[in-house]
């Protein structure tokens, strides 16, 4: 009986390991909405994007490590490690004017 509890409250704690936030965020009109993304310092993030613009984008960011193109259409998901506190930016590549965001790990 007293295996079953340590097995149980291992699961437990894997579970709690593995959890992570998942934000949405949508490209439309060469511009990513929202463009301001607050999320828990220290925390797991999932990224969801999609592209509901009929040309391609690229998803990039130096501070974060990621470049990732977006198909029209379509949508990618991006993983990002516990961030320390501050900002990150993003921003499209291909259209590097209009396209551009900002993840806060607070």
């Amino acid at each position: 009986m007293h295996f079953c509890f340590v097995l149980g409250l291992g699961l437990l704690l894997i579970g709690t390991a593995a959890a992570e936030d998942e934000i949405r965020i949508v490209i439309k009109d060469h511009r990513f909405s929202p463009s301001e993304v607050r999320v828990k310092a220290h925390t797991k993030i999932k990224l969801l994007v999609s592209n509901e613009d009929q040309t391609a984008e690229e998803f990039e960011s130096f501070s974060l490590n990621r470049e990732k193109v977006v198909r029209a259409g379509q949508s990618i998901t991006i993983f990002l490690p516990p961030l320390k506190p501050g900002s990150y930016d993003f921003f499209g590549d291909f259209h590097p004017d209009t396209a551009k965001g900002m993840v806060i790990a607070e």
